[in-house]
C-alpha cells in the first residue's frame, strides 16, 4: 500500500484525486496540506507542508507555484518522492526541480494525463514514418472560456515531441493573418480556440498528398489528470533519486 501526502488537497484537483484514491486499494491518502481547511477530509491536513509530520511514501502536489519552493526542500530533506503537477513555474523553480531531483525523485510532466502521453508518444513515432514523405503537420487545441494561455502546454508538448524526432529541424507558426504566402513545409502550425466549458481537445494533423492521418484526444473532465496523477504517484514510491515524467509511467 502506497502512502501518500496530498499537497493542496482543498483545491480542485486535491478533492478529485481524494475521491479517486479512496477507490483504489494499492494507494491511500494519509495527510493532506492546504492552507484551507473546512474539516472535510478524511485524513489530517496541516496548513503547510513544512508542518506535515506523517511519514508518507510520495507526495502528490496540485497547489500553487507559491509553494513548490518549500515543497522541493520538505521533499529532500524528508527524501519522499514528489508528483509535480503544479505549473506556471519560474525558470528559477524549474532549475530548482533539476536540483531537488539529483536528491530525491521527482516526477514532472507538461500533463499528467495517459492518454495524452500515449498521444505523445504515437505522434513521435508518426513524425519518424511521415515527415520525411512530405507530410505537413498542424496542431488544433481547444479549451474553456477561462483558459488565459495560448497554445496550450500540451500542445507545444506535442509540437516538441514531433521537433525532437526531427532533428530540430522544424519551427513553430501560431499565426498565419500577419503574412499571405505559401506554407513553409518546415513549420508546424499551432491554433487556439478558447470557448465554452471545454476541458481540452487536441488533435495533431499529419497531411500529406491525397490522405490525412488525425490523432485526436479530447479529456470530458479533469479526473483524467487526476487519474494520472495517482498512477504516477504510485509508480514513482521507492524509486531512486532523479528526473522521471509520464513517459516513464507508460512505459
Amino acid at each position: 500500500m502506497v502512502k501518500a501526502i496530498m499537497h493542496g488537497c482543498n483545491g480542485h484537483m486535491g478533492r478529485v484525486i481524494s475521491g479517486i484514491v479512496e477507490n483504489d486499494a494499492n494507494i491511500e491518502i494519509v495527510a493532506g496540506v492546504d492552507p484551507f481547511d473546512n474539516g472535510a477530509n478524511k485524513y489530517p491536513v496541516f496548513p503547510s507542508i513544512g508542518e506535515c509530520n506523517v511519514e508518507a511514501d510520495v507526495i502528490i502536489d496540485f497547489a500553487s507555484a507559491s509553494a513548490i519552493d518549500a515543497l522541493l526542500d520538505y521533499s529532500a530533506s524528508r527524501q519522499i518522492p514528489v508528483v509535480l503537477c503544479t505549473t506556471g513555474l519560474s525558470e528559477a523553480q524549474l532549475a530548482k526541480v533539476n536540483e531537488t531531483s539529483k536528491k530525491v525523485a521527482v516526477l514532472r510532466s507538461a500533463n499528467m494525463s495517459l492518454g495524452i502521453n500515449l498521444l505523445l508518444k504515437l505522434v513521435k513515432e508518426a513524425a519518424a514514418k511521415l515527415c520525411d514523405e512530405g507530410f505537413d503537420v498542424e496542431i488544433v487545441e481547444k479549451h474553456h472560456h477561462l483558459k488565459k494561455d495560448a497554445p496550450s502546454g500540451t500542445a507545444l508538448a506535442l509540437a516538441d515531441s514531433i521537433n525532437e524526432e526531427m532533428n530540430e529541424k522544424y519551427h513553430y507558426i501560431y499565426d498565419r493573418s500577419t503574412k499571405s504566402e505559401k506554407r513553409d513545409c518546415l513549420e508546424i502550425g499551432i491554433s487556439s480556440v478558447r470557448g465554452g466549458n471545454i476541458v481540452g481537445d487536441h488533435d495533431v494533423i499529419f497531411a500529406g498528398e491525397d490522405e490525412v492521418v488525425t490523432f485526436s484526444h479530447s479529456a470530458y473532465s479533469k479526473a483524467v489528470f487526476g487519474k494520472g496523477a495517482v498512477s504516477a504517484a504510485k509508480f514513482l514510491a521507492g524509486k531512486p533519486a532523479g528526473l522521471y515524467n509520464m513517459q516513464d509511467v507508460i512505459g
